[in-house]
């Protein structure tokens, strides 16, 4: 993880570098710097710098990780990873939802209300699938 770590604070120090390139690329071009576009770009510099540290800090609790290791082989990271739904179908109703509701701040509030009804419903279907039913847990 400490690889990856290094990656996302590098790509911070990139961003932030980016950032200010902009700022006074645009403060040539306009005479007052771009405020909108610095802004998506600090964000993006946060973000990375977050991540980064995260990784970071985990790889320190967790100990040594098989892809820390260039001599690692592929079997040494081997083991349960996680729970995968293939057959769930409630992802594409949360996007959809989520659509249904993002387009309401285009159309009107009436339609944002109702998409973020959709949008609960779907996800309290997301969380609760493997509660009941069939594949209950």
């Amino acid at each position: 993880m400490k690889v990856q770590g290094w990656l996302f604070l590098l790509c911070g120090v990139f961003f932030a570098a980016a950032d200010i390139a902009y700022w006074f690329w645009t403060k040539a071009e306009n005479g007052v710097g771009e405020p909108v576009g610095t802004t998506a770009m600090a964000i993006s510099v946060a973000f990375a710098f977050m991540i980064g540290y995260y990784l970071m800090f985990t790889a320190k609790r967790i100990g040594h990780q098989p892809e820390d290791d260039k001599q690692a082989d592929i079997s040494e990271g081997a083991g349960e990873i996680g729970f995968f739904s293939p057959s769930s179908w409630w992802p594409l109703f949360v996007c959809l939802a989520a659509a249904f509701a993002f387009a309401g701040f285009a159309v009107g509030l009436w339609m944002f209300m109702i998409g973020t009804a959709f949008v609960i419903m779907a996800m309290v279907g997301f969380v609760f699938q493997y509660y009941r039913g069939n594949f209950s847990h």
